[in-house]
Protein backbone atom coordinates (compact mmCIF):
# COMPACT_ATOMS: atom_id res chain seq x y z
CA UNK A 1 0.00 0.00 0.00
CA UNK A 2 1.50 3.22 -0.64
CA UNK A 3 2.58 5.60 1.92
CA UNK A 4 0.14 8.45 2.15
CA UNK A 5 1.57 12.06 1.73
CA UNK A 6 2.82 14.17 5.02
CA UNK A 7 0.65 17.30 5.59
CA UNK A 8 2.44 20.29 4.49
CA UNK A 9 4.19 22.65 7.30
CA UNK A 10 3.87 26.14 7.31
CA UNK A 11 5.76 27.98 4.59
CA UNK A 12 7.93 31.37 6.00
CA UNK A 13 5.79 34.08 6.13
CA UNK A 14 6.58 37.52 4.16
CA UNK A 15 4.22 40.61 4.43
CA UNK A 16 4.74 42.57 0.79
CA UNK A 17 4.35 46.43 1.41
CA UNK A 18 3.52 48.33 -1.83
CA UNK A 19 0.70 50.77 -2.76
CA UNK A 20 1.05 49.85 -6.78
CA UNK A 21 -1.50 46.31 -7.06
CA UNK A 22 0.51 45.72 -10.37
CA UNK A 23 3.32 45.51 -8.15
CA UNK A 24 1.85 43.90 -5.66
CA UNK A 25 0.83 40.95 -7.37
CA UNK A 26 3.53 40.51 -9.20
CA UNK A 27 5.37 40.48 -5.93
CA UNK A 28 3.05 37.77 -4.87
CA UNK A 29 2.80 35.66 -7.84
CA UNK A 30 6.99 35.22 -7.60
CA UNK A 31 6.72 34.20 -3.66
CA UNK A 32 3.97 32.46 -2.93
CA UNK A 33 4.84 29.25 -4.31
CA UNK A 34 7.41 28.88 -1.27
CA UNK A 35 6.34 31.73 0.97
CA UNK A 36 3.26 32.17 3.02
CA UNK A 37 2.44 35.74 1.50
CA UNK A 38 0.26 38.47 2.80
CA UNK A 39 0.00 42.03 1.07
CA UNK A 40 -0.69 45.04 2.12
CA UNK A 41 -1.20 49.00 0.30
CA UNK A 42 0.04 51.18 3.01
CA UNK A 43 2.49 51.21 6.61
CA UNK A 44 -1.01 51.75 7.93
CA UNK A 45 -2.64 48.29 6.99
CA UNK A 46 1.05 46.55 7.26
CA UNK A 47 1.42 47.66 10.82
CA UNK A 48 -2.69 45.93 11.44
CA UNK A 49 -1.00 42.64 9.80
CA UNK A 50 1.73 42.55 12.29
CA UNK A 51 -0.07 42.73 14.90
CA UNK A 52 -2.12 39.92 14.20
CA UNK A 53 0.10 37.78 12.38
CA UNK A 54 3.63 36.06 12.94
CA UNK A 55 6.00 37.62 9.79
CA UNK A 56 9.28 36.68 9.23
CA UNK A 57 10.60 38.79 6.85
CA UNK A 58 9.13 42.43 5.43
CA UNK A 59 9.36 43.61 2.13
CA UNK A 60 8.90 47.33 1.40
CA UNK A 61 8.35 49.56 -1.14
CA UNK A 62 10.10 53.03 -0.53
CA UNK A 63 7.63 55.18 -2.13
CA UNK A 64 4.49 55.34 -1.16
CA UNK A 65 1.07 57.74 -0.08
CA UNK A 66 2.03 58.85 3.68
CA UNK A 67 4.87 57.40 5.41
CA UNK A 68 7.89 56.54 3.46
CA UNK A 69 9.47 52.64 3.60
CA UNK A 70 12.28 53.44 5.57
CA UNK A 71 10.03 55.33 7.78
CA UNK A 72 7.82 52.50 8.29
CA UNK A 73 10.64 49.83 8.53
CA UNK A 74 11.96 52.01 11.62
CA UNK A 75 8.88 51.61 13.66
CA UNK A 76 8.41 48.11 12.64
CA UNK A 77 12.27 47.60 14.25
CA UNK A 78 11.32 49.25 17.38
CA UNK A 79 7.74 47.03 17.82
CA UNK A 80 8.94 43.78 16.22
CA UNK A 81 12.91 43.67 16.26
CA UNK A 82 13.11 40.14 14.96
CA UNK A 83 11.24 40.60 11.43
CA UNK A 84 13.79 40.98 9.18
CA UNK A 85 12.87 43.76 6.86
CA UNK A 86 14.22 44.59 3.37
CA UNK A 87 13.54 47.29 1.30
CA UNK A 88 12.71 47.77 -2.74
CA UNK A 89 13.22 50.82 -4.79
CA UNK A 90 14.96 52.80 -7.62
CA UNK A 91 18.10 54.41 -7.98
CA UNK A 92 16.66 57.83 -7.26
CA UNK A 93 16.27 56.46 -3.53
CA UNK A 94 19.48 55.79 -3.28
CA UNK A 95 20.60 58.80 -0.72
CA UNK A 96 17.38 58.31 1.12
CA UNK A 97 17.62 54.81 2.12
CA UNK A 98 21.69 54.72 2.84
CA UNK A 99 20.79 57.36 5.18
CA UNK A 100 18.40 55.50 6.99
CA UNK A 101 19.77 51.52 6.59
CA UNK A 102 21.31 51.82 10.15
CA UNK A 103 18.43 53.24 12.13
CA UNK A 104 15.51 51.17 10.01
CA UNK A 105 18.07 47.84 10.53
CA UNK A 106 17.35 47.38 6.89
CA UNK A 107 18.92 43.63 5.64
CA UNK A 108 19.40 44.69 2.18
CA UNK A 109 18.02 47.31 -0.64
CA UNK A 110 16.86 45.86 -4.07
CA UNK A 111 16.71 47.90 -6.70
CA UNK A 112 13.73 47.97 -9.64
CA UNK A 113 13.17 46.72 -11.97
CA UNK A 114 13.74 43.28 -10.23
CA UNK A 115 14.33 39.41 -11.26
CA UNK A 116 12.85 36.83 -9.89
CA UNK A 117 15.67 34.67 -9.27
CA UNK A 118 17.49 37.70 -7.32
CA UNK A 119 14.48 38.61 -5.28
CA UNK A 120 14.04 34.69 -4.48
CA UNK A 121 17.30 34.64 -3.22
CA UNK A 122 17.08 37.14 -1.21
CA UNK A 123 13.68 36.47 0.71
CA UNK A 124 15.29 32.77 0.75
CA UNK A 125 18.55 34.76 2.60
CA UNK A 126 16.07 36.51 4.66
CA UNK A 127 13.66 33.96 5.90
CA UNK A 128 17.11 31.58 6.72
CA UNK A 129 18.43 34.47 8.67
CA UNK A 130 15.56 34.88 10.92
CA UNK A 131 15.64 31.25 11.10
CA UNK A 132 18.85 31.37 12.08
CA UNK A 133 18.32 34.47 14.65
CA UNK A 134 15.53 32.51 16.23
CA UNK A 135 18.33 29.14 16.98
CA UNK A 136 20.54 31.82 18.44
CA UNK A 137 18.48 32.90 20.86
CA UNK A 138 17.60 29.83 21.61
CA UNK A 139 21.14 28.47 22.12
CA UNK A 140 22.16 31.05 24.01
CA UNK A 141 19.58 30.93 26.50
CA UNK A 142 20.79 26.99 26.80
CA UNK A 143 24.49 28.51 27.10
CA UNK A 144 23.51 30.40 30.23
CA UNK A 145 21.61 27.03 31.57
CA UNK A 146 23.45 24.22 30.52
CA UNK A 147 26.72 25.52 29.60
CA UNK A 148 29.01 22.06 29.01
CA UNK A 149 26.24 20.36 27.53
CA UNK A 150 25.62 23.27 24.90
CA UNK A 151 29.24 23.56 24.26
CA UNK A 152 29.70 20.37 23.12
CA UNK A 153 26.72 20.26 20.74
CA UNK A 154 27.51 23.37 19.42
CA UNK A 155 30.51 22.01 18.57
CA UNK A 156 28.84 18.91 17.18
CA UNK A 157 26.73 20.98 15.17
CA UNK A 158 30.23 22.96 13.93
CA UNK A 159 31.83 19.80 12.56
CA UNK A 160 28.32 18.94 10.32
CA UNK A 161 27.84 22.34 9.13
CA UNK A 162 31.91 21.59 7.99
CA UNK A 163 30.80 18.56 6.31
CA UNK A 164 27.62 19.55 4.77
CA UNK A 165 30.09 22.87 3.04
CA UNK A 166 33.00 21.56 2.85
CA UNK A 167 33.99 18.55 -0.09
CA UNK A 168 31.80 16.19 0.76
CA UNK A 169 29.05 19.15 0.34
CA UNK A 170 29.69 19.12 -3.51
CA UNK A 171 27.56 16.15 -5.03
CA UNK A 172 29.19 14.08 -7.53
CA UNK A 173 29.82 10.77 -9.33
CA UNK A 174 32.83 9.03 -9.13
CA UNK A 175 33.72 9.87 -12.85
CA UNK A 176 32.59 13.67 -12.49
CA UNK A 177 34.35 16.37 -14.17
CA UNK A 178 33.52 18.04 -10.76
CA UNK A 179 36.37 15.85 -9.35
CA UNK A 180 39.54 17.90 -10.59
CA UNK A 181 38.12 20.75 -9.31
CA UNK A 182 37.41 19.13 -5.89
CA UNK A 183 41.12 18.40 -6.19
CA UNK A 184 42.63 22.07 -7.25
CA UNK A 185 39.91 23.22 -4.24
CA UNK A 186 41.91 20.44 -1.87
CA UNK A 187 44.97 21.75 -2.57
CA UNK A 188 44.24 25.16 -2.49
CA UNK A 189 41.91 26.15 0.31
CA UNK A 190 45.32 25.84 3.41
CA UNK A 191 46.76 28.93 2.07
CA UNK A 192 45.65 32.21 2.22
CA UNK A 193 45.43 32.60 -1.90
CA UNK A 194 42.64 34.93 -4.18
CA UNK A 195 40.57 32.63 -5.24
CA UNK A 196 38.60 33.13 -8.55
CA UNK A 197 35.41 31.29 -9.42
CA UNK A 198 33.99 31.19 -12.67
CA UNK A 199 31.10 29.70 -14.06
CA UNK A 200 27.70 30.01 -15.32
CA UNK A 201 24.86 31.25 -13.17
CA UNK A 202 23.56 28.65 -10.84
CA UNK A 203 26.73 26.19 -11.45
CA UNK A 204 26.99 26.63 -7.30
CA UNK A 205 29.96 29.15 -7.52
CA UNK A 206 29.17 30.15 -4.14
CA UNK A 207 29.35 26.15 -2.89
CA UNK A 208 32.60 26.54 -4.35
CA UNK A 209 33.45 28.85 -2.24
CA UNK A 210 32.39 27.73 1.46
CA UNK A 211 34.03 24.28 0.80
CA UNK A 212 37.38 26.57 0.03
CA UNK A 213 36.67 28.49 3.20
CA UNK A 214 35.78 25.32 5.31
CA UNK A 215 38.97 23.32 4.03
CA UNK A 216 41.08 26.15 4.96
CA UNK A 217 42.73 27.36 8.61
CA UNK A 218 39.86 29.88 8.38
CA UNK A 219 37.02 27.14 8.58
CA UNK A 220 36.09 28.87 12.75
CA UNK A 221 36.15 32.53 11.40
CA UNK A 222 33.26 34.25 9.19
CA UNK A 223 32.26 33.85 6.10
CA UNK A 224 30.70 36.68 4.70
CA UNK A 225 28.96 36.85 1.38
CA UNK A 226 28.21 40.09 -0.78
CA UNK A 227 26.26 39.92 -4.44
CA UNK A 228 28.27 43.12 -6.06
CA UNK A 229 26.19 43.14 -9.10
CA UNK A 230 23.04 43.72 -6.95
CA UNK A 231 24.06 47.36 -5.62
CA UNK A 232 24.99 50.92 -7.15
CA UNK A 233 28.89 52.10 -6.37
CA UNK A 234 27.81 53.94 -3.51
CA UNK A 235 25.48 51.30 -1.63
CA UNK A 236 28.38 48.56 -2.36
CA UNK A 237 30.69 50.75 -0.66
CA UNK A 238 29.23 51.10 2.09
CA UNK A 239 28.48 47.81 2.65
CA UNK A 240 31.72 46.66 2.18
CA UNK A 241 33.50 49.37 3.94
CA UNK A 242 31.65 50.75 6.40
CA UNK A 243 30.90 54.13 8.02
CA UNK A 244 31.48 56.97 10.67
CA UNK A 245 28.69 58.44 12.18
CA UNK A 246 28.05 61.69 10.48
CA UNK A 247 29.74 60.78 7.27
CA UNK A 248 26.18 61.47 5.33
CA UNK A 249 22.97 62.59 6.37
CA UNK A 250 21.06 60.13 8.30
CA UNK A 251 23.78 58.54 9.27
CA UNK A 252 23.72 58.61 13.23
CA UNK A 253 25.88 56.04 14.19
CA UNK A 254 29.49 53.73 12.54
CA UNK A 255 28.00 50.57 10.84
CA UNK A 256 30.69 48.00 10.30
CA UNK A 257 31.29 46.93 6.61
CA UNK A 258 31.73 43.37 5.67
CA UNK A 259 35.27 43.71 5.64
CA UNK A 260 35.62 44.51 9.27
CA UNK A 261 32.50 41.49 9.47
CA UNK A 262 34.82 38.92 7.66
CA UNK A 263 37.86 39.74 9.79
CA UNK A 264 39.83 36.83 9.96
CA UNK A 265 37.63 34.97 7.65
CA UNK A 266 36.54 34.88 4.02
CA UNK A 267 35.04 37.47 2.46
CA UNK A 268 32.76 35.72 -1.15
CA UNK A 269 32.11 39.05 -3.41
CA UNK A 270 29.91 37.22 -6.28
CA UNK A 271 29.33 38.81 -9.73
CA UNK A 272 32.77 40.95 -9.29
CA UNK A 273 32.27 41.00 -12.80
CA UNK A 274 29.32 43.39 -12.50
CA UNK A 275 31.57 46.10 -10.27
CA UNK A 276 32.70 49.93 -12.30
CA UNK A 277 36.07 50.59 -12.47
CA UNK A 278 35.71 53.52 -10.26
CA UNK A 279 34.71 50.77 -7.42
CA UNK A 280 37.26 48.16 -8.89
CA UNK A 281 39.94 50.64 -7.82
CA UNK A 282 39.00 50.72 -4.10
CA UNK A 283 38.89 47.14 -4.13
CA UNK A 284 42.25 46.92 -5.49
CA UNK A 285 43.81 49.06 -2.69
CA UNK A 286 42.04 46.62 0.04
CA UNK A 287 43.31 43.73 -1.71
CA UNK A 288 47.22 45.08 -2.14
CA UNK A 289 47.50 47.07 1.61
CA UNK A 290 45.13 45.12 3.55
CA UNK A 291 43.34 48.14 4.89
CA UNK A 292 40.48 50.61 3.83
CA UNK A 293 39.05 53.80 4.76
CA UNK A 294 35.73 53.65 6.27
CA UNK A 295 33.06 56.66 4.75
CA UNK A 296 33.77 59.57 6.81
CA UNK A 297 36.70 58.26 8.78
CA UNK A 298 40.10 59.97 8.77
CA UNK A 299 41.80 56.73 9.96
CA UNK A 300 42.22 53.84 8.24
CA UNK A 301 41.03 50.28 8.97
CA UNK A 302 43.68 46.97 8.83
CA UNK A 303 41.53 44.03 8.33
CA UNK A 304 43.30 39.94 7.65
CA UNK A 305 40.30 38.81 5.39
CA UNK A 306 41.00 36.03 2.30
CA UNK A 307 39.14 37.52 -0.51
CA UNK A 308 37.25 34.74 -2.88
CA UNK A 309 35.33 36.13 -6.15
CA UNK A 310 33.14 34.44 -8.57
CA UNK A 311 31.84 35.78 -12.18
CA UNK A 312 29.92 34.09 -14.43
CA UNK A 313 31.52 36.77 -17.32
CA UNK A 314 35.12 35.71 -19.26
CA UNK A 315 37.50 38.43 -17.33
CA UNK A 316 39.79 38.04 -19.52
CA UNK A 317 38.05 39.39 -22.41
CA UNK A 318 36.52 41.95 -19.99
CA UNK A 319 40.43 42.78 -19.37
CA UNK A 320 41.10 43.48 -23.29
CA UNK A 321 38.04 45.38 -23.49
CA UNK A 322 38.69 47.34 -21.16
CA UNK A 323 35.44 47.16 -18.98
CA UNK A 324 37.64 45.15 -15.85
CA UNK A 325 41.17 46.41 -14.25
CA UNK A 326 43.73 44.09 -15.33
CA UNK A 327 45.99 44.51 -12.14
CA UNK A 328 42.85 43.89 -10.34
CA UNK A 329 41.75 40.78 -12.09
CA UNK A 330 45.72 39.04 -11.74
CA UNK A 331 45.16 39.91 -7.88
CA UNK A 332 41.88 38.18 -7.71
CA UNK A 333 43.03 35.25 -10.01
CA UNK A 334 46.18 33.86 -8.28
CA UNK A 335 43.75 30.39 -8.63
CA UNK A 336 41.20 30.09 -11.15
CA UNK A 337 39.08 27.39 -10.34
CA UNK A 338 36.32 27.08 -13.34
CA UNK A 339 33.07 25.31 -12.53
CA UNK A 340 31.41 22.83 -15.17
CA UNK A 341 27.80 23.66 -15.87
CA UNK A 342 25.67 20.75 -15.15
CA UNK A 343 25.27 19.80 -18.82
CA UNK A 344 28.89 18.72 -18.67
CA UNK A 345 27.96 16.41 -15.59
CA UNK A 346 25.03 14.25 -16.75
CA UNK A 347 26.56 11.71 -14.21
CA UNK A 348 26.09 13.68 -11.57
CA UNK A 349 22.37 14.52 -11.96
CA UNK A 350 20.53 11.43 -10.32
CA UNK A 351 22.72 12.29 -7.24
CA UNK A 352 21.99 15.87 -7.39
CA UNK A 353 18.77 15.68 -7.46
CA UNK A 354 18.28 13.33 -4.60
CA UNK A 355 20.29 15.90 -2.47
CA UNK A 356 18.35 18.81 -3.53
CA UNK A 357 14.56 16.52 -2.79
CA UNK A 358 16.39 16.29 0.64
CA UNK A 359 16.39 20.22 0.61
CA UNK A 360 13.09 20.88 -1.05
CA UNK A 361 11.18 18.25 1.50
CA UNK A 362 12.25 20.45 4.30
CA UNK A 363 11.56 23.65 2.53
CA UNK A 364 8.10 22.77 1.69
CA UNK A 365 7.17 20.73 4.46
CA UNK A 366 6.11 17.79 2.00
CA UNK A 367 7.44 13.87 1.67
CA UNK A 368 8.10 11.54 -0.82
CA UNK A 369 9.66 8.74 -1.43
CA UNK A 370 11.98 9.81 -4.36
CA UNK A 371 11.53 9.55 -7.89
CA UNK A 372 10.73 6.97 -10.57
CA UNK A 373 13.43 5.48 -12.47
CA UNK A 374 11.77 7.16 -15.54
CA UNK A 375 11.48 10.83 -13.96
CA UNK A 376 15.65 10.08 -13.07
CA UNK A 377 15.96 9.56 -16.75
CA UNK A 378 14.59 12.67 -18.18
CA UNK A 379 16.48 15.01 -15.36
CA UNK A 380 19.58 13.26 -16.76
CA UNK A 381 18.83 14.12 -20.46
CA UNK A 382 17.69 17.57 -20.28
CA UNK A 383 20.84 19.96 -20.68
CA UNK A 384 19.58 22.77 -17.78
CA UNK A 385 20.80 25.87 -18.75
CA UNK A 386 20.23 27.61 -16.04
CA UNK A 387 22.14 24.73 -14.05
CA UNK A 388 21.67 23.47 -10.46
CA UNK A 389 19.31 26.43 -10.27
CA UNK A 390 17.11 25.11 -12.39
CA UNK A 391 17.19 21.64 -11.39
CA UNK A 392 16.46 22.66 -7.67
CA UNK A 393 13.22 25.06 -9.16
CA UNK A 394 12.32 21.43 -11.11
CA UNK A 395 11.99 19.63 -8.17
CA UNK A 396 10.59 22.02 -6.09
CA UNK A 397 7.82 22.42 -8.91
CA UNK A 398 7.51 18.49 -9.25
CA UNK A 399 7.04 18.12 -5.15
CA UNK A 400 4.99 20.94 -5.01
CA UNK A 401 2.19 19.03 -7.80
CA UNK A 402 3.10 15.50 -6.37
CA UNK A 403 -0.21 13.69 -5.25
CA UNK A 404 1.56 10.19 -5.02
CA UNK A 405 4.57 9.22 -2.70
CA UNK A 406 6.53 8.72 -5.69
CA UNK A 407 7.40 11.60 -8.20
CA UNK A 408 6.47 10.90 -11.68
CA UNK A 409 7.74 12.07 -15.26
CA UNK A 410 4.79 13.70 -16.03
CA UNK A 411 5.55 16.02 -13.44
CA UNK A 412 8.45 17.38 -15.27
CA UNK A 413 7.66 21.15 -17.63
CA UNK A 414 7.38 20.24 -20.97
CA UNK A 415 11.16 21.22 -22.44
CA UNK A 416 12.52 18.32 -20.12
CA UNK A 417 9.86 15.43 -21.06
CA UNK A 418 11.14 16.30 -24.52
CA UNK A 419 14.80 15.74 -24.05
CA UNK A 420 13.87 12.81 -22.00
CA UNK A 421 11.68 11.33 -24.53
CA UNK A 422 14.15 12.04 -27.34
CA UNK A 423 17.28 10.27 -25.37
CA UNK A 424 19.35 13.17 -25.76
CA UNK A 425 19.96 16.66 -23.85
CA UNK A 426 17.83 19.45 -24.60
CA UNK A 427 16.78 18.01 -28.33
CA UNK A 428 13.66 20.66 -29.72
CA UNK A 429 10.92 18.87 -30.48
CA UNK A 430 9.76 20.06 -34.11
CA UNK A 431 9.97 18.45 -37.41
CA UNK A 432 13.68 20.45 -37.92
CA UNK A 433 14.80 17.82 -35.38
CA UNK A 434 14.59 14.74 -37.82
CA UNK A 435 17.80 16.57 -39.66
CA UNK A 436 20.12 15.67 -36.80
CA UNK A 437 19.22 12.18 -37.37
CA UNK A 438 21.61 10.20 -39.49
CA UNK A 439 19.99 7.38 -41.72
CA UNK A 440 17.61 7.50 -44.68
CA UNK A 441 14.73 9.45 -44.75
CA UNK A 442 12.63 6.88 -43.56
CA UNK A 443 14.80 6.16 -40.49
CA UNK A 444 14.63 9.96 -39.54
CA UNK A 445 10.70 9.74 -39.67
CA UNK A 446 10.27 6.55 -37.57
CA UNK A 447 13.21 8.24 -35.69
CA UNK A 448 11.00 11.43 -34.53
CA UNK A 449 7.67 9.66 -34.85
CA UNK A 450 8.74 7.35 -32.10
CA UNK A 451 9.93 10.12 -30.21
CA UNK A 452 6.64 11.82 -30.20
CA UNK A 453 5.03 8.88 -29.00
CA UNK A 454 6.98 8.52 -26.00
CA UNK A 455 6.82 12.18 -25.17
CA UNK A 456 3.59 11.65 -25.29
CA UNK A 457 2.71 8.86 -23.42
CA UNK A 458 5.28 9.92 -20.61
CA UNK A 459 3.22 13.08 -20.49
CA UNK A 460 -0.15 11.12 -19.94
CA UNK A 461 1.31 8.66 -17.62
CA UNK A 462 1.22 6.04 -20.41
CA UNK A 463 -2.25 6.41 -20.71
CA UNK A 464 -2.70 4.67 -23.81
CA UNK A 465 -6.27 5.72 -24.89
CA UNK A 466 -6.15 9.72 -23.65
CA UNK A 467 -2.36 9.47 -26.23
CA UNK A 468 -4.71 7.64 -29.01
CA UNK A 469 -7.24 10.20 -28.77
CA UNK A 470 -4.70 12.75 -28.56
CA UNK A 471 -2.44 11.51 -31.32
CA UNK A 472 -5.49 10.94 -33.65
CA UNK A 473 -5.21 7.53 -33.70
CA UNK A 474 -7.20 4.33 -32.68
CA UNK A 475 -6.23 1.95 -30.00
CA UNK A 476 -5.18 -0.45 -32.38
CA UNK A 477 -3.29 2.12 -33.89
CA UNK A 478 -1.12 2.71 -31.47
CA UNK A 479 -0.26 -0.63 -29.84
CA UNK A 480 1.11 -1.31 -33.24
CA UNK A 481 3.07 1.28 -33.27
CA UNK A 482 4.42 0.92 -29.93
CA UNK A 483 4.95 -2.50 -30.64
CA UNK A 484 7.24 -1.09 -33.95
CA UNK A 485 9.30 0.90 -31.70
CA UNK A 486 9.48 -1.43 -28.89
CA UNK A 487 7.43 1.37 -26.20
CA UNK A 488 4.62 -1.64 -25.99
CA UNK A 489 5.67 -2.85 -22.10
CA UNK A 490 4.44 0.61 -20.97
CA UNK A 491 5.72 2.24 -17.93
CA UNK A 492 2.74 0.87 -15.73
CA UNK A 493 0.52 3.85 -16.36
CA UNK A 494 -3.25 3.39 -16.28
CA UNK A 495 -5.04 1.96 -19.58
CA UNK A 496 -8.09 2.81 -19.23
Amino acid sequence: MNNPIKPAARLPSVLVVDDEVRSQEALRRTLDEEFEVFTASSAEDAWKILERETVQVLLCDQRMPGESGVSFLKRVREQWPDVVRIIISGYTDSEDIIAGINDAGIYQYLLKPWQPDNLLMAMRNAAELHRLQAENQRLSLELRTTGPVLKKRVEMKYERVKREFGLDGLTRAPDSPLNPVCDLIAQVAPFDLSVLISGESGTGKEMIARAIHYRSRRADKAFVVENCGALPDELLEAELFGYKRGAFTGAYEDRTGLFQQADGGTLFLDEIGETSPAFQVKLLRVLQEGEFRPLGSPRPVTVDVRVIAATNRDLETEVREGRFREDLYYRLAIVPIHVPPLRERPMDIPLLAERLLEASRRALGKDTDGFTAEALACLSAYRWPGNVRELQNAILRMLALATEPRLRAHLLAPRVLQAGAAGRPDAPLDALAAVGFSGTLQERVDALEARVLKETLIRLRWNKTRAANELGLSRVGLRAKLARFGLDGGKGGDDE
